[in-house]
């Protein structure tokens, strides 16, 4: 086991330093969209290999297919104000039902927002421009999400377009705009935060794996806040796996190919459509699907992901896609090599 990582509740633990952190995307950096770094790592050999995402398209095989997530981005930060006088910011995760949403009332720390602590927000928020918000009680289990109705002078989604921002933490020290977390590909706006596995993907890329004959086929899955605490698992969200995405994921393995997902949101909407023998139907719904090592994968070959936070979440589908072996010596490459974390950052490939 790498000195860097130790198991803590089954999740990988490393020490990320704060250089690693990517503050901007990498257009601000000098680069192209599709120039960050990626490793890739073999399951069946155990080789890691640094290159970068141009080079994606080498990596897979005529009759291969990539599947993305073409949920798009919203600007779902907003400002409120209490009746006291308390100031904060809105994330809206999940849009649950017309004017209902699910959100995440923060502190307004400088530049950015940090978790709410002390006493509970307070339950009824003036958004501007006769926008309120009413929470109505806590999400689940949650103690930083909320169950809260919307009352809105339009459309939220409109509403959103010309009040909000994206949700920006930390490292990003400066706000960006909107399309730099949108990836290309995106079409269906719904998500609270960018899908990132897929940032690097560009026209020309897309391009060189269909020439190749790899196919790309699309699903959405609208995903929620970050889940940046250790203790914190995904919460149920919505997601449509077309009938023409499972017919070609099902015909991919029939004649030998290889599924490489596009990011956790892929696997997560592929696995909650498959059928235990791994055949995947169409789904349109919602999910609170938790992929685990125990659990495992039944219809995800390859995987292609950020580098996620110590002891995230997410990291426990990494380890059932890459097994924990070669989870710890990816992590403790890309920690070497001075990778960049966040959804501006460096990417990482799991083959077989």
């Amino acid at each position: 086991m790498s000195e860097r990582s130790e198991r803590t509740n089954e999740r990988l633990s490393f020490t990320l330093a704060p250089e690693l952190e990517a503050q901007a995307p990498p257009e601000a950096r000098g680069l192209t969209r599709d120039g960050v770094r990626m490793l890739v790592a073999h399951r069946s050999s155990g080789d890691l290999t640094s290159s970068t995402f141009t080079q994606f398209p080498t990596f897979l095989d005529p009759g291969d297919l990539v599947v993305i997530n073409t949920s798009a981005t919203l600007p779902a930060a907003v400002d409120g104000l209490a009746r006291d006088g308390t100031r904060l910011v809105l994330h809206l995760s999940t849009q649950i039902g017309p004017q209902r949403w699910v959100v995440e009332p923060r502190h307004p720390a400088g530049a950015v927002s940090e978790r709410w602590s002390g006493p509970p927000p307070p339950h009824t928020i003036a958004l501007g421009e006769g926008a309120t918000v009413h929470l109505v009680g806590p999400h689940l289990s949650s103690d930083r999400l909320w169950v809260a109705e919307l009352s809105l002078p339009g459309p939220a989604l409109t509403w959103l377009a010309e009040h909000g921002r994206p949700i920006r933490y930390g490292p990003v020290v400066a706000p960006r705009p909107l399309s730099d977390y949108q990836n290309t590909y995106a079409t269906e706006p719904g998500s609270a935060e960018m899908a990132s596995a897929g940032r690097p993907f560009t026209p020309e890329i897309i391009t060189k794996l269909v020439s190749r004959g790899v196919g790309v086929t699309p699903l959405v899955l609208h995903t929620g806040v970050a889940s940046l605490e250790a203790d914190e698992i995904p919460y149920p969200e919505r997601l449509v796996v077309p009938s023409f995405t499972a017919s070609r994921v099902n015909a991919t393995h029939h004649d030998g190919g290889r599924v490489v997902a596009v990011g956790t949101t892929v696997v997560r909407a592929l696995e909650a459509a498959a059928e235990h023998d791994g055949t995947v139907r169409p789904l349109d719904g919602w999910t609170d699907l938790v992929i685990t090592p125990e659990r495992g994968v039944r219809t995800v070959d390859g995987l292609l992901s950020g580098w996620h936070e110590p002891e995230a979440s997410h990291l426990l589908m990494l380890e059932a896609v890459a097994g924990r072996e070669l989870l710890e010596r990816s992590y403790a490459a890309a920690l070497d090599e001075r990778y960049l974390w966040h959804e501006f950052g460096d990417v990482h490939l799991v083959l077989p």
